[in-house]
């Protein structure tokens, strides 16, 4: 096979040998891999709650690996996803407790949602409007913008919103929220995966669709492989490059869904424990690919979960490791393809 030809299985590549290393190590503690592995497997998606754990995490991861599909498809990296997150779940939080107490889930449950991703967007188009007007590397400005959305949320949860002597918002009115699955379909999993799980499969169509199946779409991608032919021909990219980012920053927000709407029913200190740079490898793992995504948020949050399933045995930093060596070999296989020239 050329090069050209192995590059679609390079994310498998990277997740054999991810797991093969994290096999040695796992061996290097004097531990079965097989039984660690199938320990995991067992305790996931053999187990209704553990199947409901890893669902719940896989749903915010989605809507974080989509938050950085939407700009990378113009060469853009929005490394802010967890900023967005933070302030899309805390604007959700606060439009959740505002309502009256009676307000019906068809009127409370959008305009919660629609709160959340305008908070996001807006976050995310901050970055977008620096590069346009002043040429900021969008890296360097998400990256900050992460720092300012830590602090906003960290200062006005602790001096102006948290119940007293907590780290939580008061609770959301219930038409604010969403049903988890176990409430909805009368399971016993009693885990927090709940009805954003299905949102999360329609935005991830409804983004495959806008990327493969639009003139729209197709703007983007010019605008991304070469901007400067992309202005020639008529496609207004800085334009292209704000929308991309309120997209992007608007997904992020409705992570918050499955947060706060399905989860806490509140905003908390800690809530987001990362999803937002997790984001990025699933993106990453993905190729930047909508439905993929889907597959490859499954993939980490099964890590995420199963590690705590099998700390007894190994601690669940390995799983971390095999995480980042996934990552690092996608990129670095991408890079020595690259490299090669066709046959």
């Amino acid at each position: 096979m050329t090069p050209r030809n192995l590059r679609p299985f390079i994310p498998i590549f990277s997740v054999l040998l991810a797991l093969g290393l994290g096999s040695v190590v796992i061996a290097a503690t004097g531990t079965n891999p097989i039984e660690v592995y199938l320990r995991m497997i067992r305790s996931t998606f053999g187990s209704g709650y553990g199947f409901g754990q890893v669902l719940f995490r896989t749903t915010t991861l989605v809507f974080a690996g989509l938050a950085v599909a939407v700009p990378f498809r113009l060469r853009l990296f929005n490394i802010g996803v967890e900023g967005q997150l933070l302030m899309g779940s805390f604007a959700a939080a606060l439009c959740g407790m505002a309502l009256p107490a009676g307000v019906h889930p068809l009127l409370g449950v959008p305009a919660t949602l629609l709160c959340a991703m305008a908070a996001g967007s807006l976050w995310a188009i901050t970055a977008g409007w620096l590069k346009v007007g002043y040429g900021v590397n969008e890296v360097i400005s998400t990256i900050m913008l992460n720092f300012i959305a830590q602090a906003i949320t960290g200062y006005l949860l602790t001096n102006h919103f948290a119940v007293p002597s907590t780290v939580h918002t008061p609770a959301m009115v219930p038409g604010a929220t969403l049903p988890g699955f176990d409430q909805l379909l009368g399971l016993s999993w009693h885990a927090p995966a709940n009805l954003s799980a299905l949102l999360a499969i329609v935005v991830s169509s409804a983004t495959a669709i806008l990327f493969y199946r639009t003139r729209y779409g197709y703007t983007l991608t010019a605008s991304g492989l070469n901007p400067e032919a992309a202005r020639h021909a008529g496609i207004d990219t800085d334009a292209r490059i704000l929308w991309a980012m309120a997209i992007g920053g608007a997904i992020a927000g409705l992570g918050a869904g499955n947060l706060v709407l399905g989860y806490k029913h509140c905003f908390e200190s800690g809530l987001t424990t990362g999803a937002g740079f997790m984001g990025i490898a699933v993106a990453l793992l993905a190729g930047a690919h909508p439905v993929w995504i889907l597959l490859s948020a499954l993939l980490f949050g099964w890590l995420d979960y199963g590690g705590l399933t099998v700390n007894t045995l190994v601690p669940k930093e390995l799983f971390m490791i095999v995480q980042a060596v996934t990552i690092l070999c996608i990129i670095s296989f991408s890079a020595f393809f690259r490299g090669r020239p066709a046959k």
